[in-house]
C-alpha cells in the first residue's frame, strides 16, 4: 500500500498542475517524482522542507494527521510557483518579452502558458544554485542603467522580508512588470518604486498586489553599441559558451 504522504504529493503535484521532472526539481526530489508517489521512495526531510517553503504545505497534513492542506503566514512569500526544465532536470531561464509581459502575472501558475515561451541555459556558476528568469524592458525609466528592449536576468526572492532598500528588483503584479529601484515600507506595507531616470515619478504598491519579486542580476547586450540582439542570437551565443566549456 502506498503511503498517505506519497498519496498527497501526488495529489499536490497533480492540483498544481506540474509534470513530475518539474516538481521533482523544485522540491529537491531527484531528476521525477515517480518512484515517491509510487511508494517505492520514502518523503525525505528536504522535500518535506521544500513543500513547506515553496507553498506552505502543513507537514502533518502531508501525513495524515491534519486536514488543513497549508499553513498561512504573515510574510508574503513572492517566489515562483512555476519553473521549467530541460531533458537533464535542469532548470530553464525563461523569456518574458514585452508582449508577454501583458499575461504574464495572470498565468505564473500555469505550467502550460509559461512553458511556451522562450527558454535557454546559460552554462555559468553564476547561473546555478537559484531560479533564475529573463525579462526584456520596456521604455527608458531605468536610463542609464537599462535601455528600452534590453533584456535583464534576475534571480528570484522567496518572500518582501528578503528584499533590500534601494537595490534593484522586477516586481510583478497581476497587470504589470515593472523594473525599479526598491525601498520597502514594513508599517505601511507598501513598496516605492523608484526610477533611474530622474524624469520619472516615484510610484507605490502594496504587499499584497506583488505575486512575484525578481532580483536584478545581470543584463544580455552584445555588441560595440550595446545594441538588443534578438532571441535566436542569444541562443547562438549560448551554444558557442557550451562548446568552449566541454
Amino acid at each position: 500500500m502506498i503511503p498517505i504522504e506519497n498519496q498527497r504529493l501526488r495529489e499536490l503535484r497533480e492540483e498544481l498542475g506540474y509534470t513530475q521532472t518539474e516538481f521533482a526539481a523544485m522540491i529537491g526530489a531527484g531528476s521525477s517524482t515517480v518512484d515517491i508517489e509510487r511508494g517505492k521512495v520514502k518523503l525525505n526531510g528536504v522535500v518535506v522542507k521544500e513543500l513547506y517553503r515553496r507553498f506552505g504545505i502543513n507537514p502533518i497534513w502531508l501525513f495524515g494527521e491534519n486536514t488543513h492542506k497549508r499553513i498561512r503566514e504573515e510574510k508574503l512569500t513572492v517566489m515562483p510557483r512555476v519553473i521549467t526544465v530541460d531533458a537533464e532536470g535542469l532548470e530553464n531561464i525563461v523569456l518574458v518579452s514585452q508582449k508577454a509581459a501583458a499575461g504574464y502575472g495572470l498565468n505564473i501558475e500555469d505550467s502550460q502558458w509559461l512553458s511556451a515561451l522562450p527558454q535557454f541555459q546559460i552554462p555559468l556558476p553564476e547561473y546555478r544554485n537559484s531560479s533564475f528568469r529573463g525579462f526584456e524592458v520596456q521604455g527608458d525609466s531605468m536610463l542609464p542603467l537599462v535601455k528600452d528592449k534590453s533584456w535583464v536576468i534576475c534571480s528570484a526572492v522567496e518572500s518582501l522580508d528578503q528584499i533590500k532598500n534601494n537595490e534593484i528588483y522586477v516586481i510583478v503584479e497581476q497587470e504589470s512588470i515593472r523594473l525599479k529601484v526598491i525601498q520597502k515600507d514594513d508599517m505601511q506595507k507598501k513598496l516605492k518604486l523608484i526610477s533611474l531616470n530622474p524624469e520619472y515619478a516615484e510610484m507605490e504598491t502594496e504587499y499584497e498586489n506583488v505575486v512575484e519579486v525578481w532580483h536584478f542580476h545581470s543584463q544580455l547586450n552584445f555588441g560595440k553599441n550595446n545594441d538588443l540582439i534578438t532571441l535566436n542570437q542569444i541562443y547562438t551565443e549560448i551554444q558557442e559558451i557550451k562548446q568552449k566549456l566541454m
